[in-house]
């Protein structure tokens, strides 16, 4: 009997850790990227090194290409932005030099649009070109520029960002998922709990972001947006859809919320007064069931 109970015990633990939520938080700030020209294998790799102005969604890169027969390193620098338009140079002997005059030049979200027109007053040796990249689309191609000659090239991805603030929620039955990928690119989540119930799973986060991912413009830069996040998932932990419950936020204008925890500190009340968008309401966080209520 006592080896049949620590048999039984054993397994439920098993069971137990393969039902943990975890999450992890990792910054991408370089990438590698499989891909070819005109069917002969390449390999990309390629560096954050810096953003535009105040832009963050337009990003320097530098890095290098080889083909896979060869593996000689070529290298690279150019200009990346949010919309999917990726510009790669090589100058050739004169590499270092007009990476830097390129980057000098290109210091506005107007001069990022000029990029291509810029580089070529440096007499680039050869160029990658990828434009208005469809992320949902793989593989992505654009093309190759060597000489007079132009290559159809293709990466193997359907998302060629470079920069990226990822949170990877790390779900029971093997499954992962990244907020990067369905919430906004501004990460700053905090796993609070999670819970079961009769229509599926919930896992609670608690995020602190900035209001505007670009230092410029309404709110640059703020971290006012405060808040939770109900994540809802099926039984079988599919990502269903998420609810969002502000505490704070500069581009919502709610402030000064009072915030009441119960003795046992299994639940934490926001009192939030009228704002520009909202009227005054309270919001329940229970961390136990891992849910949030708003009323009035």
């Amino acid at each position: 009997m006592k080896k049949v109970f620590t048999v039984f015990f054993f397994c439920f633990f098993i069971y137990a850790l393969c039902q943990k939520v975890e999450l992890k938080k990792v910054t991408d700030t370089s990438q590698t990227f499989t891909g070819e020209i005109a069917g002969i294998p390449i390999k990309i790799e390629l560096n954050y090194t810096g953003i535009v102005d105040c832009h963050q969604y337009q990003h320097y890169v530098d890095g290098w290409y080889y083909y896979d027969k060869y593996k000689k390193r070529i290298p690279l620098t150019g200009i990346y932005d949010y919309y999917g338009n990726l510009s790669l140079y090589n100058f050739g002997t004169k590499q270092k030099q007009k990476s830097k005059l390129l980057k000098e030049q290109i210091t506005s979200l107007q001069k990022v649009e000029e990029t291509d027109e810029i580089a070529q007053k440096l007499l680039p040796l050869e160029y990658f070109i990828f434009e208005e990249v469809n992320r949902s689309k793989y593989p992505v191609s654009g093309h190759f520029y060597l000489g007079k000659k132009i290559h159809p090239v293709k990466l193997s991805t359907g998302n060629v960002m470079i920069y990226r603030l990822n949170n990877d929620l790390f779900l029971p039955n093997n499954k992962k998922i990244n907020t990067y990928d369905f919430i906004n690119k501004a990460g700053g989540n905090e796993l609070i709990s999670y819970a079961s119930g009769e229509n599926g799973n919930r896992v609670l986060l608690y995020f602190e972001q900035t209001s505007n991912f670009n230092a410029c413009g309404r709110c640059g830069a703020s971290e006012g947006e405060k808040g939770y996040r109900v994540l809802y998932f099926t039984k079988d932990w599919n990502y269903k859809n998420y609810q969002e419950f502000l505490i704070e936020s500069c581009l919502e204008n709610i402030y000064d919320a009072t915030k009441i925890k119960s003795k046992d500190r299994q639940t934490i009340q926001y009192k939030i007064g009228k704002s520009d968008s909202t009227p005054a309401h309270t919001l329940t966080v229970d961390i136990k069931n891992a849910s949030v209520v708003k009323s009035k």
